[in-house]
């Protein structure tokens, strides 16, 4: 049922109107239960709208300091920590995995590079054999089950979407590199010295923020299912179980569990879409961008049902239209609709939250909606 009392609050300036009549609709159809868009044009920000319920209805309302889990949003997150470690010289996304964590090289993928697993092309999308769902609490015994399986594909031979245990994988790629937990890194030299929320391992003193989910009422449309889809999304233990939400929210999973605000969101892709820079101070340069974002793979998806194209670990907009009319623009979606994006032409980064979550894949029509305005606004 929609919701005929909704009160948006925010920044939206005569200019980009539109964007605010789309937010409006999605709640007038009863799409929303509660959600924020932020956008920015060259690190500032022209559009910040937040409306609805962060519980149930009735209950606390959506507002600009509500947390949301975004989910594979976060992929776009890490694929940026990654990418700091490239230009810092730590890693080379033409160097092995093996190089830096030679247990990995097991089993037929000791010729992964960098480049392809971030690129979902290391054939690692699930277990294989299945495991425990349990097993994700305990980090060691993940990375040892990882590191002995053989690759559910060729390497190299197409992406494959790895939903969790990329980011297993990378994680201990970036901790042998760096010394610190990606999270934890994000936390010290972005999150904290720039104010910006985005976590990957959350506090239990950020709970009371965190909003409420309402799940999707029908199952993702995966096509047709073989061995490798199963591994990435159905089996009994491809994704975290066993423990409250409290246990899954406190862990570091790069890929799969970051909590943020749109705006914090929006501000981080904007290093993306501006040269490595953010508030004034270079983070990454801009030839290092490059290679994290140029296409490394395209084709059709063994996992998703569409034909993708991926950077180092972002997901170009190439084919998809899904971050805006660029096909150069760059992002990443999250379980349920959340999403995030970069487009260095036109300086743009905007990212989207919301609670009430949906059934698609990529390409949720209500962030889609929301972009689509704001670029005819410009």
């Amino acid at each position: 049922m929609a919701d005929t009392s909704l009160d948006i609050s925010g920044l939206c300036p005569p200019p980009f109107a539109a964007v605010r009549e789309a937010f409006a609709a999605n709640f007038a159809a009863g799409k929303e239960l509660g959600a924020r868009f932020t956008a920015q044009i060259a690190g500032e920000t022209v559009v910040d709208l937040w409306g609805g319920h962060a519980g149930r209805p009735g209950t606390r309302a959506f507002d600009d300091e509500t947390l949301t889990p975004i989910f594979s949003t976060g992929k776009a997150v890490m694929a940026l920590m990654i990418a700091r470690l490239v230009d810092q010289g730590k890693l080379d996304y033409e160097a092995t995995v093996a190089n830096y964590w030679p247990e990995f090289g097991q089993n037929g993928k000791a010729g992964i590079t960098l480049g392809q697993l971030i690129s979902h092309q290391g054939g690692l999308s699930g277990f294989s054999p299945p495991q425990d769902p349990s097993i994700w609490f305990d980090v060691p015994a993940t990375l040892k089950a990882l590191c002995e399986q053989a690759p559910l594909w060729t390497p190299g031979e197409g992406s494959g979407y790895h939903p969790i245990a990329g980011g297993y994988l990378l994680g201990e790629v970036f901790r042998r590199a760096d010394g610190r937990s990606l999270g934890t890194a994000l936390r010290e030299d972005i999150a904290a010295p720039f104010g910006i929320e985005v976590m990957i391992g959350t506090p239990d003193v950020y709970e009371p923020r965190i909003a409420h989910l309402q799940k999707p009422s029908a199952p993702p449309d995966l096509g047709p299912i073989d061995a490798i889809k199963r591994a990435a999304f159905l089996d009994k233990g491809s994704a975290p179980a066993g423990k409250g939400s409290a246990d899954w929210r406190r862990m570091e999973i790069p890929s799969a569990n970051a909590h943020a605000t749109s705006l914090g969101l929006a501000r981080l892709m904007s290093v993306v879409a501006n040269g490595g820079v953010l508030d004034g101070r270079s983070l990454i340069s801009p030839e290092t961008l490059s290679q994290a974002m140029r296409e490394r793979v395209y084709g059709q998806d063994r996992v998703l049902p569409y034909r993708l194209s991926w950077g180092a670990g972002f997901l170009r907009n190439k084919g998809i239209a899904i971050y805006g009319p660029n096909p150069n623009a760059v992002g990443h979606s999250g379980w349920g609709g959340s999403c995030a994006l970069a487009d260095p032409e036109r300086k743009v980064s905007a990212a989207y939250v919301m609670n009430k979550q949906s059934h698609w894949l990529i390409g949720d029509p209500r962030p889609v909606s929301l972009i689509d305005a704001f670029y005819g606004c410009l």
